[in-house]
């Protein structure tokens, strides 16, 4: 079951911050962020691709790393504050799975509490950060705005969410809640009451970390990563220019029930599923929201104007765990 929230309990996480993508295929994978999603390359090294999107204020959103399979690589977390930041990693070191180090060799952050969920999954927590400087090419007309909106591909602002798979959504779920301070805003219940998924918000975005039950009992994959446009109109483009770019389609363009979000999913060139999405009309501005439930009843109405779940998006994820033979 879903943990109460504290409304008096102190945010010591600001946001999610960049996230590291493992992928096969790393020029394919940056060609696709780059001409079809338009993010920027701002840095490589042997073994990577650093990518930005055009709003975020920090230097890199995501870097794509060469691996022999797909799937989530580090998350960063950004703190509060410094003081925050020393606060959680305590309270990470008290409660939460181990191990823990910390390390300052991080590309544009400072030094990194690293930690990992109960499920495995690698997380890092930091305060210190280096802002996104634009060059002469994507200097904004604003100066209020990270860089220069490009104007092509699917003209993704920024990261939104990360949506993980889990072998214990209750483990996952007590820890978000009781060890970070994440509030549970919606979840999927069991027909026995137990959550099956849940959205978890760090501020007042609706949503910002998603667990959802693996299939194969398997730890530490990815469901999908998702990026958030400005508007609905610029997802029913995006799958245009998906469609003639010959990307993988799985889903959509449709909306959501839960979190009502309008979206549309693709698989990128190494495997993973990305999700296009327009989420950020929503908040959560009641300090005292209570969870909301969706039962398998429910959930078998479809999304919102009533499609149908695919059946590839219970079962895909990354990296890809073979059928049973």
């Amino acid at each position: 079951m879903s943990h109460p929230h504290d409304p008096d309990r102190r945010r010591d996480i600001a946001h999610v911050g960049p996230i590291e993508l493992y992928t096969p295929v790393l020029e394919e994978s940056r060609d696709f962020f780059v001409n079809v999603l338009a993010l920027r390359e701002v840095h490589r090294d042997d073994t990577s691709v650093y990518l930005h999107t055009w709003d975020d204020y920090q230097s890199w959103t995501i870097r794509l790393v060469r691996r022999d399979a797909a799937g989530i690589g580090r998350t960063y977390l950004r703190a509060a504050g410094p003081e925050a930041r020393d606060r959680l990693a305590g309270q990470i070191e008290g409660t939460g799975p181990g191990p823990h180090r910390v390390v300052d060799d991080v590309r544009g952050l400072g030094e990194v509490f690293l930690f990992a969920d109960p499920d495995g999954h690698e997380f890092g927590l930091y305060w210190d950060v280096e802002w996104y400087r634009p060059d002469a090419s994507d200097t904004p007309a604003l100066k209020n705005q990270a860089a220069a909106y490009p104007g092509r591909g699917a003209n993704l602002r920024r990261l939104d969410h990360v949506n993980y798979l889990t072998a214990d959504v209750p483990a996952t779920s007590a820890f978000l809640s009781d060890v970070l301070g994440a509030r549970c805003t919606e979840q999927i219940v069991k027909d026995d009451g137990g959550p099956q998924a849940v959205w978890y918000s760090v501020g007042n975005k609706t949503y910002d970390l998603v667990y959802t039950e693996d299939w194969t009992g398997t730890r530490g994959r990815l469901h999908h990563v998702a990026f958030a446009t400005d508007t609905r109109e610029e997802i029913l483009r995006a799958a245009d220019v998906c469609l003639d770019a010959g990307v993988h389609i799985e889903t959509g363009p449709h909306k959501h029930a839960i979190q009502q979000t309008f979206f549309l999913y693709v698989w990128e060139p190494g495997g993973n599923r990305i999700e296009i999405c327009n989420a950020g009309a929503r908040l959560i501005l009641a300090p005292d929201w209570k969870t909301i439930s969706w039962t398998r009843e429910e959930r078998a109405k479809g999304q919102a104007w009533g499609l149908r779940t695919i059946d590839t998006f219970h079962t895909h994820g990354t990296p890809v765990v073979p059928p049973a033979s």
